[in-house]
């Protein structure tokens, strides 16, 4: 009895809603006010007549859209039909924007905005000109948009020369940040059937750009994640792939979607962590970190006055000289970019704020200029010091050059030899490649004991220790072999190593020495300890 009566309640309840939604209805028919719901049928309708759909699946919407006028509104699975008609119909499908291609007004953008990264502009300008001709000779931009991938240490300013890339096409930008997205469907879109479903994010940015033709930057493509979800640089294949981005298939959306007229531009800190396949496909450009002499000009033309601005300073009232600059990025930032630099100047402004209002509390001159003298009032000790490990020759120490993730580092080298059995000790927590390189320079000084005259037989009854300072940080690199070769030598023979004199690269068993990466930034390490001579593989 008790479940009948709740059964009768309930069918009440609906009955006594449809009849209520049922008068509305003619109430509004009687009134002339015709229900919203068929306004918005008809205006998708239009819609879709005037869309670029292409013409075979242009009848499925249109079914969708007569379903939609059988749905009663109240029923859930009206909004998910609704929304996805919607999604379909706000797609721009073959929209472009013009673009331009001024060569001119290309290269002063670019120059505006970055001081150096003379590679990557020159790129771009290609990009542009080919595509200038090709649409002169052919009167179509038929050209598909290379994949450009900037790779390089933090704060180098790849996300920014993405946007200047964009200002000087003429393209609309977005930006889609991938660090941390570890499911598929984050690319490829969620099936409309299940609730809450919405499009990928390569499908969403083509719907809010409004284009067929932006330029939408990919950024930290190297820390993509995966699980269970899914592989998501799997699915970002078929994106970034010109024989397949044509018509890319997102989940929710159904209908292949043309992207090849986007040009994707891709970041990333390090090659080694992006997927192989993925790496495959795009055109790898590198932006090395940045000279003294660069972050100068940096920091002079960009940096200082944007910071100055946000400190409600002006240059009538603290100007920094060029000097004070350099004492700013030796003393106190250590890194490729120029974020630390960004982050000191506006220390730098914040202390010269106070001396500022203090000074015009007492109705004195309200200007201050920074100079290497008055620098350590503002900003307190230096950080860091950079100089050679030995003012004068030593025996068994030799100076070597390592690529670091902030730019370069010099690497002092230290052996020493004592009585004992022929035992090589390694210390200063270095990796497996570096003990590797170790004991193959030991084995090639050995080799070459007659031309250093060295007795074989008193090498082995000698213990070898090799150390490399600053124990707590971890070292590994096959660059350091000819500098552990060099230290050897000088440990056994007893001969000093030129204390002004840094070197680099992997050493064989034979004693050749291999090529070497990373010479802008080894060589900026060099210059900075005050190293004049550097030795480097022909």
């Amino acid at each position: 009895q008790k479940i009948a009566l709740q059964v009768q309640a309930q069918l009440e309840k609906n009955q006594k809603d449809y009849y209520l939604r049922e008068q509305i209805r003619v109430i509004q028919e009687e009134l002339g006010e015709e229900g919203e719901t068929d306004d918005d049928l008809g205006h998708m309708r239009e819609q879709l007549e005037a869309s670029s759909i292409p013409d075979e699946y242009k009848p499925k919407i249109e079914k969708e859209i007569d379903r939609l006028e059988r749905l009663p509104s109240h029923f859930p699975e009206y909004a998910t039909q609704r929304t996805w008609v919607e999604t379909l119909l706000e797609l721009p499908f073959g929209k472009i924007t013009p673009e331009r291609h001024d060569l001119t007004r290309a290269r002063r953008i670019l120059d505006r905005d970055h001081y150096g990264m003379v590679k990557v502009k020159q790129r771009v300008l290609e990009y542009l000109a080919v595509r200038k001709l090709l649409v002169e000779s052919e009167g179509d931009s038929a050209l598909r948009g290379p994949i450009l991938c900037f790779v390089g240490p933090p704060g180098t300013g790849k996300t920014s020369i993405a946007k200047a890339i964009a200002e000087s096409l003429g393209r609309r930008y977005h930006r889609l940040s991938l660090g941390g997205i570890r499911d598929e469907a984050e690319i490829r879109g969620h099936r409309r059937t299940y609730v809450g479903s919405m499009p990928g994010r390569i499908i969403q940015a083509i719907r809010h750009v409004n284009t067929d033709n932006p330029l939408i930057l990919l950024d930290e493509v190297d820390k993509l994640g995966s699980d269970f979800h899914g592989d998501p640089s799997s699915a970002l294949l078929e994106v970034l792939d010109p024989e397949q981005n044509n018509s890319f298939r997102d989940h929710y959306i159904e209908i292949p979607y043309d992207l090849s007229k986007v040009l994707f531009i891709t970041t990333a800190n390090t090659v080694e962590t992006i997927p192989s396949a993925l790496y495959d496909r795009m055109e790898i450009i590198e932006v090395s970190g940045y000279t003294e002499a660069e972050k100068i000009e940096i920091a002079a033309n960009h940096l200082l006055p944007r910071e100055r601005k946000q400190h409600g300073l002006t240059g009538a009232n603290l100007q920094v000289t060029r000097p004070a600059l350099a004492k700013i990025i030796q003393g106190y930032t250590e890194e490729a970019g120029v974020r630390q630099l960004e982050r000191e100047i506006a220390r730098l402004c914040r202390r010269a704020a106070i001396v500022i209002a203090e000074a015009a509390e007492k109705g004195k001159s309200q200007s201050l200029r920074v100079t290497p003298r008055n620098l350590i009032d503002l900003l307190d000790k230096p950080r860091y010091s950079y100089d050679m490990a030995d003012k004068e020759d030593q025996v068994g120490v030799a100076t070597g050059l390592a690529w670091t993730w902030a730019g370069g580092d010099t690497l002092v080298i230290e052996v020493n030899v004592m009585p004992g059995t022929g035992k090589l000790i390694l210390t200063g927590q270095l990796g497996d490649v570096m003990k590797e390189s170790a004991q193959a320079a030991l084995t090639y000084t050995s080799s070459r004991s007659q031309s250093l005259g060295l007795d074989p037989e008193k090498i082995k009854e000698r213990d070898i220790h090799i150390h490399v300072p600053a124990g707590a940080i971890p070292k590994d690199g096959p660059s350091a072999g000819i500098t552990l070769a060099t230290a050897l030598a000088s440990a056994l023979t007893g001969w000093p190593v030129r204390h002004e004199i840094a070197m680099t690269g992997e050493v064989t068993l034979r004693g050749r020495v291999l090529k070497i990466g990373g010479l802008k930034e080894k060589a900026v390490a060099a210059h900075r300890a005050g190293i004049r001579s550097v030795l480097i593989p022909k």
